[in-house]
């Protein structure tokens, strides 16, 4: 049993309780939202609650986003009731997940009495995935694309190459929608056996207080997991907010705020790549929201950072990170800037 790792450990602590006035650079949510059109949308919602929520037209919304059919979309209290669903519905033997990621999957899979195997990517290959790591014989692999924490965004068919007949290939796309133009996305896809793809819309559009998210799979796929379900999980507000953010308007603002966080990535990379006289090193590419980095003490400058204002993500509760490495997440210009002076003065 793998028991090194805290793996309910999530960003969110760091900013709780003493933290709560900190600048957050610890939480993956896009800052400034949700957007006012949006919490409109789901205070319109309210009058509505005297009824059970009625999950039908977000549904066919989303299902009409990805050109699926709708017996290929199950609606879910967010991508994490999406990994209890997998762990508790799926027969399966041999799961592996694939870190350094985020650890809710295992977690979920090993409170359903599952014992899992995990697969770690290495640093010295900038954490790509190498497909012949995975054990031929497991029968659930799970990967996020992009990764978080590492940022690296794996090309789709090097993910599909992991595909085979009797294995389930669980692909968490929680920040795919941060990617400009969503390349290497495996959402939409019908050929690859198999394939379950996880999708948040809490990020993008922050509605993490809300829980909304969904899965895409094959049809007996989505069949099993919504006989796992609790009748009505997805609130009323919360389907009202899936059938806004993928909305055509929406699909364009998000389009936009991926560009824009791309820029604002490369704004943190440049000026972290500054301080690796002091033993900084910056995990690249970053192609998602957040940067990891790894730099000696790094408990002590995240310490060091808090009492400056600023709040990160420790990296040593993601199996195959330790206590060198750092998650940042990306925010505007002005914040960046304000964090990289107190980082100087952190290091």
């Amino acid at each position: 049993m793998h028991t090194e790792h805290d793996l309910r450990h999530h960003g969110d602590a760091e900013v709780r309780g003493d933290g709560s006035a900190l600048v957050d650079l610890a939480v993956n949510v896009r800052t400034g939202t949700p957007p006012a059109w949006l919490r409109e949308r789901i205070a319109d919602s309210l009058s509505g609650l005297a009824a059970y929520p009625d999950g039908r037209s977000a549904r066919a919304a989303v299902a009409a986003r990805h050109g699926l059919p709708v017996e290929r979309v199950l609606l879910t209290a967010g991508a994490a009731e999406a990994f209890v669903l997998l762990a508790r519905a799926l027969k399966v033997h041999r799961p592996v997940v694939v870190h350094p990621q985020f650890t809710e999957p295992e977690a979920a899979l090993r409170d359903a009495g599952h014992t899992v195997d995990r697969v770690l990517l290495r640093a010295a290959d900038g954490f790509r995935l190498d497909p012949a790591a995975v054990p031929g014989d497991a029968d659930l692999v799970v990967i996020g694309n992009p990764t978080n924490p590492t940022s690296v965004l794996h090309p789709a068919e090097v993910i599909v190459s992991l595909a085979r007949p009797g294995r389930t290939l669980v692909v968490d796309e929680a920040f795919m929608d941060a990617v400009p133009g969503e390349r290497e996305a495996l959402a939409g896809r019908t050929d690859v056996p198999g394939l379950v793809v996880l999708r948040s819309l809490t990020k993008t559009w922050g509605l993490a207080g809300l829980r909304i998210g969904y899965v895409l799979a094959a049809p007996e796929t989505i069949a099993d997991l919504e006989r796992a379900q609790p009748l009505w999980p997805v609130s009323t507000p919360a389907l009202a907010a899936a059938e806004a953010c993928v909305s055509p308007r929406a699909l364009a603002e998000a389009a936009e705020a991926a560009r824009r966080i791309a820029a604002d990535r490369a704004h943190l990379v440049a000026g972290l790549q500054r301080f690796a006289s002091a033993g900084l090193v910056v995990a690249e590419p970053a192609s998602g929201p957040f940067v990891l980095v790894r730099l000696e003490r790094a408990a002590v400058v995240r310490d060091r950072l808090r009492g400056l204002g600023f709040a990160v993500r420790r990296g040593d509760t993601f199996p195959g990170l330790d206590a060198e490495w750092l998650r940042l997440a990306v925010r505007d210009r002005g914040t960046v800037d304000g964090f990289l002076r107190a980082l100087g003065e952190a290091l």
